[in-house]
């Protein structure tokens, strides 16, 4: 984990990105060896603006400036862990103070009250019935059954994967940088949380077959014009993004649009899970590296730690 104090300020001075502002014209981005638009680097999607549009801005795409920095102030004093939780239980819910956190400095320019931006109102859209039915009793029986086992617990807590792996690439509350490295063949994204790296072939080659699920899905990519297109299919369903199943097709766009600026957008089409596609978009902006490692394993001694506690506490009922 990186700690990056010169975010610091700027948190209370901007705290929503808009798309990133149109590149002037006479800029065009570097090339590797090879011809490709040249992605490669570090980078981070950190930022305070929400995926959805809260419903105090509903309606309302753009904040002014003194709307964003209100909002802002609002958000980081809101989530800031410094605060001393009113027990002993919420004190270590609490987990790491405010030093740890890195929520985003934002990008000069308007700033959007949402990631989505389509469709229009800034919200995911419904759930199919069916869905709605699965996630209702996904949610009843880990809310019956938390700590039976390790299965019982969510994929971050037993080190598989983490949110901002995606895909889609979503920002969290710290550790949102990743790497972008570039063959003639392959792109490959390292994810500075847990331990993911996406390979992405560019060869043209199919999708695997469909017996084939994997986790993050099975991408495929091309370069149209400067933006690399990666194409995922096969997921396996068992990291739901917002309500997704195993038929989630993820179309996902890297467009470097100034040096600093790499705009992500992502488009989630999946009908047995959503009533329509949805799109968001993220500006990822130039960070320093390394990433270094984040030693999160599988079965590690803070998941045996949790069971048994679950059990102490099953025996004093």
């Amino acid at each position: 984990m990186r700690i990056r104090p010169s975010a610091i300020p700027l948190l209370l001075a901007c705290c929503f990105f808009a798309a990133a502002q149109p590149a002037r014209k006479s800029w065009a981005p570097s090339r590797t060896a090879n011809g490709q638009p040249d992605l490669q680097g570090y980078w981070t999607n950190a930022t305070l603006t929400p995926l959805e549009r809260p419903a105090q801005f509903a309606g309302k795409a753009v904040l002014t400036e003194a709307e964003a920095a209100a909002y802002a102030k609002q958000l980081l004093e809101g989530s800031n862990r410094d605060r001393r939780g009113e027990s002993a239980e919420a004190d270590v819910g609490g987990a790491y103070n405010q030093f740890w956190y890195d929520r985003g400095n934002g990008i000069v320019g308007s700033h959007r009250t949402s990631l989505i931006i389509d469709p229009a109102d800034g919200l995911i859209p419904p759930l199919t019935p069916e869905a709605q039915k699965r996630v209702s009793e996904s949610r009843a029986y880990t809310a019956a059954h938390p700590a039976d086992g390790p299965e019982s617990r969510s994929l971050a807590e037993r080190c598989i994967l983490w949110g901002t792996a995606g895909p889609p690439m979503m920002p969290g509350p710290y550790n949102n940088a990743y790497q972008i490295v570039q063959t003639p063949g392959y792109v490959m994204i390292l994810v500075e949380m847990i331990h993911d790296a996406r390979i992405i072939p560019l060869d043209g080659s199919s999708h695997l077959p469909a017996s084939v699920r994997q986790w993050m899905g099975d991408p495929r990519g091309h370069f149209e014009g400067n933006t690399l297109v990666v194409d995922s299919t096969g997921f396996s369903g068992k990291a739901p993004f917002h309500g997704s199943d195993q038929n989630l097709h993820l179309i996902e766009k890297f467009t470097p649009v100034s040096a600093d600026t790499l705009l992500y957008e992502f488009t989630v089409d999946d009908p047995t899970a959503f009533t329509k596609k949805w799109t968001g978009q993220i500006p990822f902006t130039r960070n320093e590296g390394p990433i270094f490692e984040y030693a999160c394993n599988e079965g590690n001694y803070a998941m045996t730690d949790m069971l048994a506690g679950a059990r102490k506490a099953e025996s004093q009922k």
